[in-house]
């Protein structure tokens, strides 16, 4: 980026030359812009830097929300030159093009957006915060060092494609050239879901329309509406992608593909196609293992919690078990708990569908159904090979139950999920499966609950008060003052929300509780002894949070049906 910014600022009287010289070696170091370092080391905040800038250059302020920039820039389709230069294209007039700066200096820019739209260029002053808060919104964060040498794909190149004929499919080697329109198309919508920080991609054909959507923090957002006569063109080149029969469209298919970033990061993609009534959905779910956390510390534990379970994980013997819904973060416990255990001393085996996080020094398997390799044949074959720790990814009937509880009576520990509501519900569901009451109270060691919420953002989240129903309903004090998600969010989270936050129900399995369970009590006697013994249910664990800030009232009534 081309820009005297500091030395016009400091001719200008308004910074000295030791704090010019801070500004360039900052710059250097950490490769921000001149305005992102003015803010960040606090010279000027983001809005007196614009009205300086402003009065310097004689350029208008203004707002980059008070423009539909969205649709404008999807026909453009400038996001690297968007990205890399920190301007955003704001309105068409006829020949002229309105673009928003924040660093006048950089003379480079008027040229370079002249130069990719053949438009004369009318340049516009934006506060920096608002105009990466606009830009973030359309293209996600940053990726540090990605290699994405494919131009970027308009909305004219992709009106001009045609659907593939029955004798196109066939050819493969037309569909997946690397400069092909529909290929920098996905290749668009894949690195768009690795900046926004989407767990899935869902590609879904409709009569009349087609529609992409990304999962960010658990909850599906629409991104992209190509026309659905491409349904099958981007079906094929997906399937090209992850190595499926492109020629094959009545039955699923799963395969993978790789994106690679930079040249030291590639994620995993685990593809899933599925016929439907006017094409093929196809589902993407991303497998980033250096995105996942597996610090029992920011998992969303409190301490007597935390402690459970760690006291749970020492034990040389016993079940524990992590109950939720599908998307409630269980694999994310489980393989947390293994971390811990992963030590040279014990050896561990897990058995998995899929394996979804890579951990070096445990014996992951995938188990394979279709050729009659599942988890309880999985867990045979573990028992043959001296194992001290075994971790079933779900316990779905009586064959895995049973050997799961037998391994944990005879001197192994065991960790697995269930799909159940509550901890308590847990004893009840393995006792369906066929399971004696006594052998489910001598092997469990540990049951937790859980649920995601999505976390506030710590740089926009509201502060108000609550109504006297919401106190009253929730046992909250009156006055007190909780958080709920600002509604346009800002530059660091998605509408008002960043990542998520686990909410947990630990039920240990204390004399009495065990005592219980093996005389058949019922769901709600086993859940009242727990309590009684300090633990916190899913709802007073998500008052707890709600009470610290981290999430708000609207999520706690989403992930807890409250």
């Amino acid at each position: 980026m081309l820009t005297n910014l500091p030395s016009i600022l400091h001719k200008a009287c308004l910074i000295d030359s030791s704090q010019e010289e801070q500004i360039l070696e900052y710059i250097n170091a950490s490769g921000q812009s001149v305005p992102e370092a003015l803010t960040t080391l606090n010279i000027f905040s983001s809005h007196d830097l614009t009205n300086q800038l402003s009065s310097i250059f004689g350029l208008p302020v203004t707002k980059p929300d008070q423009f539909n920039y969205s649709e404008l820039c999807n026909t453009l389709g400038l996001r690297e030159l968007i990205t890399r230069s920190h301007a955003l294209p704001l309105q068409q007039s006829g020949a002229l093009l309105t673009v928003a700066i924040a660093d006048p200096a950089d003379m480079s820019i008027e040229d370079d957006f002249r130069f990719a739209t053949g438009l004369q260029i009318e340049l516009v002053l934006a506060d920096f915060k608002d105009l990466q808060s606009a830009i973030r919104k359309l293209y996600g964060k940053s990726i540090s060092g990605a290699q994405n040498s494919k131009k970027e794909i308009n909305e004219q190149e992709l009106a001009n494609l045609v659907d593939v004929s029955d004798d196109e499919i066939n050819l493969i080697e037309d569909l997946s050239q690397d400069d092909a329109p529909v290929s920098r198309y996905i290749n668009q919508i894949l690195l768009d879901a690795v900046r926004k920080g989407a767990s899935d991609i869902h590609f879904e054909p409709y009569e009349e329309s087609y529609r992409v959507r990304l999962r960010c923090d658990g909850i599906l957002i629409e991104t992209q509406q190509p026309a659905h006569h491409l349904s099958r063109r981007l079906s094929a080149r997906i399937k090209i992608l992850s190595k499926l029969d492109i020629s094959e469209r009545r039955l699923p298919q799963d395969g993978r593909i790789k994106l690679k970033l930079n040249q030291d990061t590639a994620i995993d993609m685990r593809v899933s196609t599925l016929p439907t009534l006017w094409g093929e959905k196809i589902v993407l779910r991303l497998l980033d293992s250096s995105e996942a956390n597996l610090n029992i510390d920011v998992l969303g534990y409190n301490d007597v919690q935390k402690a459970l379970y760690v006291q749970a994980l020492k034990k040389p013997q016993g079940m524990i078990l992590m109950t939720g819904p599908t998307g409630s973060g269980k694999t994310v416990s489980l393989y947390t708990g293994l971390r811990i255990l992963n030590t040279p001393e014990v050896n561990i085996a897990t058995a998995e569908d899929p394996v979804e996080i890579n951990l070096p020094g445990i014996n992951q398997v995938q188990v394979q159904p279709q050729i009659g390799f599942g988890f309880a044949q999985a867990l045979r074959a573990f028992l043959r090979q001296d194992p001290d720790i075994v971790m079933v990814g779900e316990i779905r009937d009586f064959e895995t139950a049973e050997i799961a509880v037998k391994a944990a009576q005879t001197g192994h520990l065991v960790l697995s999920t269930l799909h159940t509501n509550s901890a308590a519900e847990s004893v009840v569901r393995l006792s369906n499966m066929g399971i004696e009451l006594f052998n489910i109270a001598s092997s469990l060691s540990l049951i937790i609950a859980q649920r995601l919420a999505r976390r506030l953002c710590s740089h926009c989240k509201v502060p108000y008060i609550p109504s006297p129903e919401v106190n009253e309903r929730f046992e909250l004090e009156s006055g007190l003052t909780i958080y709920k998600a600002s509604p346009n969010g800002c530059s660091e989270c998605n509408n008002g929300y960043s990542g998520r936050v686990g909410i947990y129900e630990v039920m240990n399995f204390s004399a009495a509780l065990s005592q219980a369970v093996a005389e058949g009590a019922s769901i709600q006697q086993i859940e009242r002894i727990a309590r009684q013994e300090g633990m916190k249910t899913l709802k007073e664990s998500g008052v707890e949070k709600l009470l610290q800030g981290t999430t708000s009232l609207q999520e706690l009534q989403r992930v807890l049906y409250l």
